[in-house]
């Protein structure tokens, strides 16, 4: 009888953000984490609010469409104090997971202490310890752009918590 190669487990990780979006694709095969593909979505800050949410969904399309991941993992924010700012983020993660929605992603939702705990093995690591734990996980050379690192590290949290799952 024939062997089936295993498919790999992939995830689009977002860190939701109005001027900066990051985004990352991580596929897990067994315990070997690749890193597919990164980026950041830029807004221009004069650009009208429902159009940032527009190419956040645009650009998020065109990952899925190229990668074709089984799940999304999504970054939740802590608290805001300024509560124009808390609204703002989350009509993104709405446009986000909406987008998610339109292609039958199931969405992991993750707050940052969790996905740093995950990635880090401490809940309270900075960004730095964050990016380069994810430059270890996914064996990069090359450092990731902040956001997309954190859209990175939050595709590993995911990937790790639903290692059961294929």
């Amino acid at each position: 009888m024939p062997v089936t190669p295993a498919t790999p487990s992939i995830c689009l990780g977002v860190d939701p953000g109005s001027l900066a979006c990051g985004w990352a694709v991580v596929s897990r095969l067994g315990s070997r984490m690749e890193l597919i593909e990164a980026g950041v979505i830029r807004s221009a800050r004069g650009l009208e609010f429902d159009q940032r949410i527009l190419g956040i969904h645009q650009k998020l399309t065109e990952v899925i469409a190229a990668h074709h991941p089984n799940f999304m993992a999504v970054e939740s924010p802590f608290v805001e104090k300024n509560s124009a700012t808390a609204i703002k983020l989350g009509q993104i993660r709405g446009g986000i997971l909406l987008t998610a929605a339109l292609y039958q992603l199931p969405v992991g939702d993750y707050n940052p202490m969790q996905v740093k705990k995950a990635v880090s093995g401490y809940g309270w690591a900075d960004k730095n310890q964050v990016g380069k734990m994810v430059m270890t996980i996914l064996n990069l050379k090359e450092p990731l752009a902040a956001d997309a690192a954190d859209a990175a590290a939050v595709a590993i949290g995911h990937l790790l918590a639903t290692r059961r799952m294929p």
